[in-house]
């Protein structure tokens, strides 16, 4: 029987990579993208995946997420492995356990910010009864409540990356993957959202999210994360428990 996917893992983690491996091939040059990485992320932690371009952080991310799959090991998250689901499983997994923010925003610019937010919930078939309190409870959470009928080219760049966060969270994920968040942004709108993701990962009152963040900035990671892991050449390097 699987582990229902709002449970997490007896073992108190959220996620586990065992060896982990993701190579391509180009040409006759094998890339080692992802090279043998274990890695354990802890229910409710904040963990930064810091490293150069091209050291294999996004495309960890990737495998995490489910978006794409391992050359060789395991990837638990929610204590289900990911390798051995379908592509219709891995769907449904990352829609109601996973809520992904990229650098690039990636909202579509025909629809309104409400429909932009409300399209995670269609796809999960939640009843049409319930999603406009819930797109309304993740607006008003980002602080974008009074701006349901704009589209993302009249909103800023900060305001096009809070939607995107509304958008990760309105279907109540346990963990929350961030690729660069503050990338496309400048430093003080980048602050924003990166105590806007704090927030989230540990609020008030109520249960927080385990938060996996892509960055190159140390000085980010180290402010607002519980663990820091440097990732080079597909390996992790270093490792540095902050709090």
């Amino acid at each position: 029987m699987s582990v229902p996917e709002n449970v997490a893992s007896s073992n108190g983690f959220a996620i586990r990579a065992d060896r982990v491996s993701r190579h391509y091939q180009m040409g006759e040059a094998l890339i080692r993208a992802v090279d043998q990485i274990s890695l354990e992320v802890r229910t409710g932690e904040f963990l930064a995946l810091l490293g150069a371009s091209g050291s294999g952080k996004s495309t960890l991310l990737n495998l995490i997420a489910g978006l794409d799959r391992p050359s060789s090991g395991a990837i638990h998250a929610q204590g289900r492995d990911l390798a051995t689901m379908s592509s219709e499983e891995l769907a449904s997994h990352r829609n109601q356990t996973i809520g992904i923010v990229f650098q690039s925003f990636q909202l579509l610019p025909r629809m309104t910010l409400e429909e932009n937010v409300e399209l995670p919930l269609r796809l999960a078939e939640v009843p049409r009864g319930e999603r406009a309190g819930r797109v309304r409870e993740a607006l008003d959470r980002v602080g974008l409540g009074g701006r349901v009928k704009h589209r993302p080219t009249e909103l800023s760049g900060g305001e096009q990356q809070r939607a995107a966060i509304a958008r990760a969270l309105v279907n109540r994920p346990l963990i929350l993957l961030a690729d660069e968040p503050t990338g496309n942004l400048d430093s003080k709108t980048g602050e924003e959202i990166m105590n806007l993701i704090a927030e989230i990962h540990r609020p008030p009152a109520g249960p927080g999210r385990t938060v996996v963040m892509v960055t190159h900035e140390h000085a980010l990671a180290e402010r607002y994360a519980d663990r820091i892991v440097t990732l080079s050449d597909g390996a992790i390097s270093r490792e540095e428990r902050l709090r």
